[in-house]
């Protein structure tokens, strides 16, 4: 696993509770398929400075509940074409931590480290070690297990199983 994989750095913006799918990707761009197209509809309810400042940070840091709403995997794409390399939540909804983690998006769940960060702080986050800084002050988390390390290392779940041999060859 390369190590840029699991060392993340960049600049935080901060966003409270409850941000749901519909304020991270609107519904009614959900025919829109190339990330790079959607990262133009990024929080667009939140308006373009917000989404300009996503953009050259590239780390997001969330209050309770980040993701909450529908299953859509385009609030995880969207992001990725954005340029966003971490999340950082006191709590994420569950359908929108498997669609990160399927899509190669770093996702670090751990309350105080999120309540720790002021928007514009320079977020470093080490995902193996457990270990983040945040304007140079050391935070600890619970590591990433194995396998999603190896998820996100390969950049998302269809690039690590075509990584794995075939059983059998």
């Amino acid at each position: 696993m390369s190590s840029s994989a699991v060392q993340v750095a960049g600049r935080a913006t901060v966003l409270g509770d409850d941000v749901d799918t519909d304020i991270i990707f609107p519904a009614r761009y959900l025919a829109v398929l190339r990330p790079e197209d959607q990262a133009k509809h990024l929080f667009e309810p939140l308006g373009e400075a917000l989404r300009q400042q996503v953009i050259a940070g590239g780390v997001l840091v969330a209050g309770f509940n980040f993701g909450c709403g529908s299953s859509r995997e385009h609030a995880v794409t969207a992001m990725l074409g954005a340029g966003v390399r971490l999340v950082v939540a006191k709590s994420f909804s569950r359908i929108f931590f498997r669609n990160a983690v399927n899509n190669g998006l770093a996702v670090v769940m751990h309350e105080a480290l999120a309540g720790s960060v002021r928007n514009g702080d320079v977020v470093q986050v080490d995902l193996r070690a457990g270990s983040a800084s945040v304007s140079g002050v050391a935070h600890a988390f619970a590591p990433l297990p194995a396998q999603v390390l190896e998820i996100l290392a390969a950049g998302g779940l269809w690039a690590a199983r075509a990584a794995q041999p075939e059983v059998g060859a």
